[in-house]
């Protein structure tokens, strides 16, 4: 009996941490919902209460309206954005991954070599020629501009060599003896049954690109080409800095993150697990 008791303490005492633990995590989330619909009396106020004084939903519609930050054309801007660059990341990692795992290549693993090398370079190395190569095509202020120099990522082409490294041979070896390649064994065979690291790349990218900040502040120089993470920067600037706009333009930009991540998150951890990322 007593062994039972203290599975029973020790379950409930998990229970309060993990409680206590979401409680701190989301208190990020509820300081976003409840400045973003105060006023800036209430946001800038000694006196601090659970809920402003009258939540102001007239906030939602005033942070669309205002015409000094196209906030709906920021949002469209960064959905574009977050999907091409998505997509175009998953097909060309995957290819490059794909390749570098079963096509016969004596030079294949210095080629991993040098790609995972990229991933010490610091980001600030490549930034002023990548500028300068965006600039000469007349790529500023331009979705091109935007997404294409983010395509490719060394650590997703890592993820997806590291997965199809473990990936049943017997499969592609059935493809084969059918007369298939290596392009239509991939597209008919190895996608298909590869989902959740799709999933779990394509998430941890879809965030990435979403809240890209530095890149789209350069090169998005035009109001049109800004993205939500430049659009907010707008609201603090060194003359005035708009509380209540600020917090509902961040609360509205974390939507399509949390559904995102809502959607994919058991896709997420299958894909890591499979991937091979922590051996």
């Amino acid at each position: 009996m007593r062994t039972d008791a203290v599975v029973r303490v020790g379950r409930a005492l998990r229970l309060v941490v993990l409680v206590a633990l979401a409680l701190l995590f989301l208190i990020p989330f509820y300081l976003l919902v409840r400045n973003g619909l105060a006023s800036e009396q209430d946001i800038t106020s000694p006196d601090w209460t659970f809920f402003p004084s009258e939540l102001r939903w007239s906030n939602i519609t005033e942070l669309f309206a205002d015409p000094s930050v196209p906030f709906a054309r920021s949002l469209l801007n960064s959905a574009l954005i977050a999907v091409a660059t998505t997509l175009g990341t998953l097909l060309l990692a995957s290819l490059a991954g794909y390749g570098l795992a079963r096509i016969p290549y004596r030079h294949a693993n210095k080629v991993f070599y040098a790609i995972l090398g990229t991933l010490m370079v610091p980001a600030a190395v490549t930034f002023v020629p990548s500028f300068v190569l965006v600039s000469t095509l007349g790529w500023i202020s331009t979705l091109r501009g935007l997404i294409i120099p983010t395509l490719f990522s060394a650590f997703a082409c890592f993820v997806f060599r590291q997965y199809f490294l473990g990936f049943p041979r017997e499969l592609e070896d059935a493809a084969r003896v059918d007369g298939l390649g290596y392009w239509r064994t991939y597209w008919r065979i190895v996608v298909p049954n590869t989902r959740p690291v799709f999933a779990a790349v394509g998430t941890i990218v879809f965030i990435g690109a979403w809240n890209s900040f530095l890149w789209p502040l350069v090169i998005g120089q035009d109001r049109e080409a800004w993205t939500v993470q430049v659009a907010l920067s707008s609201f603090s600037t060194g003359q005035v800095v708009r509380l209540h706009e600020l917090f509902i333009a961040a609360a509205v930009s974390i939507v399509p993150l949390l559904v995102a991540f809502l959607v994919f998150q058991r896709w997420i951890v299958a894909g890591v697990e499979r991937s091979g990322i922590n051996d």
